[in-house]
């Protein structure tokens, strides 16, 4: 059978053989580098990444890499994940069937290797430019691959390299990845649903002829975590630092069993009226209305119930967490805008220019509240169907971290009241309905301002008593969807009750 590849752009590797592609790059030029000494860079602590996955495809290695990503970066850590399926789509221009594939196809190898080692060459221009992590996003399925990448990484230019192996022995979890993911590829736009899934097994056959699982005797110089049956079984080697402490600890606590995430504030309460911010003071008539009216909505999705004031008519197992207090805002604690704007200017104009990074004085910033907020994300990736009932900048803070939204986002997200914002995790991506309960409330929310310190009409009327309409919502449902990866589970719920304090059901 002639060698099958696809139509390409120019600058592809056809007629060249794997080895010349091997010789002639520059990324596998670094090899005559001198080595890092030891002492150097790989002995310090603030050393930039590279992950590496392994596994063979359909296993969930994108879905984890993703996740990953978008964990690390809500708390801080610059990471980007490359992905080799991106840079072979991107040099061949129709995929045509599994013989590209084919260990013995050495035109369609040749092309397949330069995409690997062009990924590996960003990778190295993303971390020297300043990013802490990068995900090399590949099957890595061979001890040769390996041992040249963490050559190069450690040895030549003093990068760490942690190795995440997965690996799924089940042909239910094999095919659900294969079915739900890989057949809306673009790789099979033009082909009915059974070609594509044969096709894309008979593709996975020709990586198994040479797979080599990663030996922790052959290569007990690598980091690396192993990940059996999506976390049925997780084997670890050798992780060296806090970073790989944290990878390994949120790869442990993911799963892929589909469920729903309720996220919604406490119903209106007496400061939400007035413009307050913190403190703890009782829920107004409409808030009382909606903690009825949500439990009336969460039988219907989950038939449970707790008995709190803040959701006192749902049934459920709960748990009060501190961990979720609202932001705390020091000595501007149940104060107005407008009173704080008059007593503290210089504070208030500093926040508006840094919300994210500002903190108030003996208080906390957004930054504070991620880090405090990491665990409660550990416990929701457990977690199967969970209700959150809590306060605006908490639940900014977790919605920035399942929608995948940019730092400087994060403290301008909108959470209006009464209504339930509803998450959907998928393989790659976390659907959001907002679904409004028609009872009014005043609108808490303070865009970011075109003067900072200044205030706009509207928090000067919620200063002053004025209730405001709900938000624009309308009755019913909003959707929408969003590009981040995401976990899926489904069973209990947990919730963040009662209105100026914390619980988890």
């Amino acid at each position: 059978m002639p060698p099958v590849i696809s139509e390409g752009k120019p600058a592809m590797a056809c007629g060249r053989s794997p080895q010349q592609v091997m010789q002639n790059h520059p990324f596998l030029r670094l090899m005559n580098l001198p080595d890092i000494l030891p002492g150097e860079r790989t002995k310090s602590i603030h050393v930039p990444h590279v992950v590496v996955t392994v596994g063979l495809p359909a296993r969930g290695k994108t879905y984890m890499a993703r996740k990953l990503a978008r964990y690390l970066n809500w708390t801080g850590i610059k990471t980007k994940v490359f992905n080799v399926g991106e840079y072979r789509r991107q040099a061949t221009t129709r995929y045509k069937n599994h013989d590209f594939f084919r260990p013995d196809n050495e035109e369609a190898m040749a092309i397949r290797i330069k995409c690997a080692l062009d990924a590996l060459e960003d990778v190295r221009h993303w971390l020297d430019d300043g990013g802490m992590v990068a995900v090399f996003d590949a099957t890595n399925t061979t001890k040769e691959r390996r041992r040249m990448i963490f050559d190069i990484c450690t040895q030549k230019l003093g990068y760490k390299c942690f190795f995440v192996e997965s690996i799924c022995d089940k042909p239910n979890i094999v095919e659900s990845n294969i079915l739900e993911v890989k057949l809306t590829s673009p790789d099979y736009t033009d082909c009915d649903k059974e070609t594509a899934l044969q096709d894309f097994l008979q593709r996975i056959n020709h990586y198994k002829a040479c797979y080599q699982t990663i030996d922790e005797v052959e290569e007990a110089m690598l980091s690396f975590i192993k990940i059996f049956n999506a976390g049925e079984k997780v084997m670890v080697h050798k992780h060296e630092g806090h970073l790989q402490a944290r990878i390994v600890y949120y790869l442990m606590n993911i799963h892929i069993t589909p469920r729903t995430i309720y996220l919604t504030r406490h119903g209106e309460s007496e400061f939400n009226q007035v413009g307050k911010i913190g403190g703890n003071s009782r829920l107004s008539e409409r808030g009382e209305r909606y903690s009825r009216a949500l439990a009336d909505y969460i039988h219907e999705q989950l038939d449970a119930c707790a008995p709190f004031r803040q959701a006192q008519h749902i049934c459920a197992p709960q748990e009060r967490w501190k961990t979720l207090d609202e932001i705390n805002a020091g000595t501007c604690e149940e104060m107005t805008y407008e009173e704080i704007q008059h007593k503290f200017p210089v504070d208030f104009a500093a926040r508006d220019q840094d919300k994210l990074r500002y903190r108030y004085p003996r208080g906390e910033s957004y930054e504070d509240l991620v880090a405090r907020l990491e665990p409660v994300i550990m416990e929701l990736e457990r977690q199967e169907n969970v209700l959150v009932i809590g306060h605006q900048a908490v639940l900014r803070c977790l919605l920035a971290y399942f929608l995948d939204k940019p730092a400087e986002e994060l403290p301008y997200l909108h959470v209006p009241l009464h209504t339930i914002i509803k998450l959907k995790p998928t393989a790659y991506g976390c659907e959001v309905d907002y679904v409004k309960v028609p009872i009014d409330a005043v609108d808490t929310h303070r865009s970011r301002p075109k003067v900072p310190g200044s205030l706009s009409a509207h928090h000067q009327g919620a200063a002053n008593g004025a209730s405001c309409c709900h938000n624009g919502l309308t009755n019913g449902t909003t959707k929408g969807s969003t590009s981040t990866s995401g976990s899926c589970a489904g069973a209990e719920a947990t919730c963040d009750l009662m209105s100026e304090e914390n619980m988890v059901v």
